[in-house]
């Protein structure tokens, strides 16, 4: 097979340098990703891992990492803030040696080196392997299947090819995501090899023909499965209560979608994605084919995920799959630098150089993360507040179900923009009872939140007492900070009694009322 981004036979052999490096970069892998694991505290999505690993659904779409939690980590170690983390962390290790390998096939050992360093430090790819959910598994699983289909065709290496098939049917129960690298590797195979002249020669095959009826039994299950759980997962999504992960994207149509995009940029950080795209353009002139398959699984995936946003909310964690992409196709741009005869001396300076713009733009993030753990601090705010918190105390929160475990007893209420049910709740108090609501900060006014939230934010600040705010210091532009108010009758200037809820709605203003309607669920994307 024609190497990418090396000549064929040079950078491609490995040796023992090469071996060295990757046995270092995996050292170094290994110490960023378990580096303070089991320290900070579940968030998001992480309390329904520990649920589902508990106890096993049947009918679960993405069954793989509940499967191995239970049956691997289980037995051995319970369920807590590491152990929950530890498969995520050991698969963000493996990941390292594993797209060396992928990219030393495709595009050489220089090349493959490159994109490895790079994903060793990548802040996004630690902070996927200390979250406790599936996504350091779904990448190690994306960064095989698509790479080894295409080198059983254009090898015509059937174990190669079966390797792809497991390695992809496991991405797919990973997380059903997986399955758009397919749509990718269609486009290509249909560009590549649906010529008429082409597919008469290769259909004489008979390796071909099994390999093309294998891909269409793979094709109608794709279809047969996922299409039906497409339409279950936006029916789920349109009957969850909005109002968790308050932070949202604005719903204006196109602007929301531009948003997504760049929040996945910003977290591969912006020099990655650049230099990735300038690899992919070097490999257009050495390795069409390979450069064809690397764009078509990127912009399939990307534009699906967009074009699904104007329906129903979605996050950038789904396009995971398409990662391995941007760090390959890095590699290439370095390791086409590497080989320019530059005047200035050493030459390795200037490839050593954009490599260091790449880390340090996201050096600050990363080292903010080892400060919070790029989350919320809610195991804080629960022991802070059960030290406060009164008997019929309502709690609201941004995030229930994690405020809820770590309240230890005392149940947590959804935070919505509801501002009737807010105010019901501190009416329906008795002395000394408070509303307790525990928020991300944000600005009053940021135009980051629609208008329900700000709305949402005005009566919190109009009505209750600023009493904590939990979270520290990061370097970069994020802020992981939790606010805990107190909202009292006292406090928000009513006076309970038997009557009180009678004339509420006469007491809201306009723009209240049209909150207590019914509308249309809004269609922001919850971007982690």
């Amino acid at each position: 097979m024609t190497r990418g981004a090396s000549a064929p036979g040079e950078h491609t052999g490995g040796g023992s340098r090469d071996a060295l490096l990757i046995v270092g970069l995996i050292a170094v892998a290994a110490a960023l990703r378990f580096l303070r694991l089991g320290e900070w505290n579940f968030d998001s999505d992480e309390i329904f891992m520990l649920r589902d690993s508990i106890n096993l659904q049947g009918n679960n779409p993405r069954p793989l990492l509940y499967v191995l939690n239970h049956y691997l980590v289980l037995p051995f170690l319970p369920f807590d803030e590491f152990s929950l983390r530890l498969l995520p962390a050991i698969f963000g290790v493996l990941a390292i040696p594993t797209l060396y390998l992928v990219g030393r096939r495709l595009v050489g050992s220089r090349a493959a080196l490159f994109g490895a360093l790079l994903l060793t430090v990548s802040g996004l790819h630690i902070y996927y392997s200390q979250f406790a959910r599936y996504w350091t598994l779904v990448f190690l699983l994306s960064a095989i299947y698509p790479y080894a289909l295409y080198i059983g065709l254009r090898e015509r290496n059937p174990r190669a090819f079966v390797l792809g098939l497991v390695t992809g049917g496991l991405a797919v129960i990973s997380h059903p995501a997986s399955v758009l690298l397919m749509g990718g590797f269609a486009i290509w195979m249909a560009i590549t090899y649906l010529k008429p002249d082409h597919m008469v020669r290769l259909w004489r095959q008979k390796n071909v023909q099994w390999g093309v009826l294998l891909l269409v039994i793979v094709a109608v299950g794709v279809v047969w499965r996922f299409i039906p759980l497409l339409r279950g997962w936006i029916s789920q999504r349109d009957r969850i209560p909005r109002g968790e992960f308050l932070l949202h994207l604005p719903g204006i149509e196109g602007v929301k979608e531009l948003l997504i995009l760049s929040a996945y940029v910003e977290s591969l950080t912006l020099p990655l994605v650049l230099f990735a795209a300038i690899g992919i353009a070097f490999l257009w002139h050495r390795d069409r084919p390979l450069a064809m398959l690397l764009t078509s699984m990127f912009i399939f995936p990307v534009a699906f995920i967009l074009l699904l946003s104007f329906r129903t909310p979605i996050s950038t964690f789904y396009l995971v799959p398409a990662s391995p992409i941007i760090f390959l196709a890095a590699g290439v741009f370095l390791d086409r630098l590497a080989e320019v005869e530059w005047e200035l001396r050493p030459r390795w300076l200037i490839p050593a150089a954009v490599t260091a713009v790449i880390l340090a733009t996201g050096a600050p993030t990363l080292i903010s993360q080892y400060r919070d753990g790029r989350r919320y601090d809610f195991r804080g705010a629960a022991e802070w507040l059960s030290e406060r918190r009164k008997p019929g105390d309502i709690v609201f929160s941004d995030q229930p179900q994690v405020m809820t475990h770590y309240l230890g007893g005392a149940e947590a209420q959804r935070l919505v923009p509801d501002l009737p049910l807010l105010t019901r709740s501190v009416h329906q108090l008795s002395e000394p009872g408070s509303v307790w609501i525990v928020a991300p900060y944000t600005a009053k006014g940021s135009h980051r939140t629609n208008p329900k939230i700000i709305s949402l934010k005005s009566w919190i600040y109009d009505n209750c007492r600023l009493r904590n705010a939990v979270g520290v210091a990061r370097l970069d532009f994020r802020v992981n900070e939790l606010q805990i108010f107190e909202c009292s009758p006292a406090q928000a200037g009513v006076r309970p009694s038997a009557g009180a809820l009678a004339p509420l709605s006469r007491d809201l203003n306009p723009l209240v009322a049209g909150l207590a309607r019914p509308t249309r669920p809004p269609l922001a994307a919850a971007v982690a």
